[in-house]
C-alpha cells in the first residue's frame, strides 16, 4: 500500500481527534512530495487555523486560491483566518467571493471574532 495515502488517512485521522498539530508534520511531508495537491493543503491551511496558526493558515490558503481561485471554501476560511487577526477589511472580499461562490448571502457577513 502507497505509504502517501497512510500517512493522508493518519493525518485525517488526527483532525478528526481535534489533534491539529499531530496532522501538521504528516501533512507538510506529503506536500514536501506532491505540492500541487489541493486537499492536503486544505486540511493543512485547517490544522493551522483550528490549532492558532493563523499566518501559517493564511499563507496556505493564499496557495490554494492561486491553483484554485473558486475554491469557496478556502475564501471563507481564509476571511475567517484574517478576522481573527483583527483584519477585517482585508478578510472583506474573501467573505463576499465565498458568499457569490455558494449562492450564501449569509456568508458575506463579517464575522465577529468572540461571538
Amino acid at each position: 500500500m502507497d505509504t502517501r495515502w497512510i500517512n493522508y488517512r493518519r493525518a485525517v485521522e488526527a483532525f478528526e481527534a481535534k489533534d491539529y498539530r499531530s496532522a501538521i508534520p504528516v501533512l507538510q511531508g506529503l506536500l514536501a512530495d506532491r505540492p500541487e495537491a489541493v486537499e492536503v493543503r486544505m486540511l493543512l491551511a485547517r490544522s493551522y487555523y483550528h490549532s492558532a496558526s493563523l499566518e501559517p493558515a493564511a499563507e496556505q490558503l493564499r496557495v490554494v486560491l492561486d491553483q484554485q481561485p473558486t475554491e469557496a471554501y478556502a475564501h471563507l476560511l481564509l476571511a475567517r483566518t484574517l478576522e481573527r487577526q483583527s483584519r477585517a477589511e482585508e478578510a472583506r472580499p474573501h467573505r463576499k467571493l465565498a458568499a457569490v461562490l455558494t449562492g450564501d448571502d449569509t456568508l458575506a457577513a463579517t464575522h465577529e471574532v468572540g461571538r
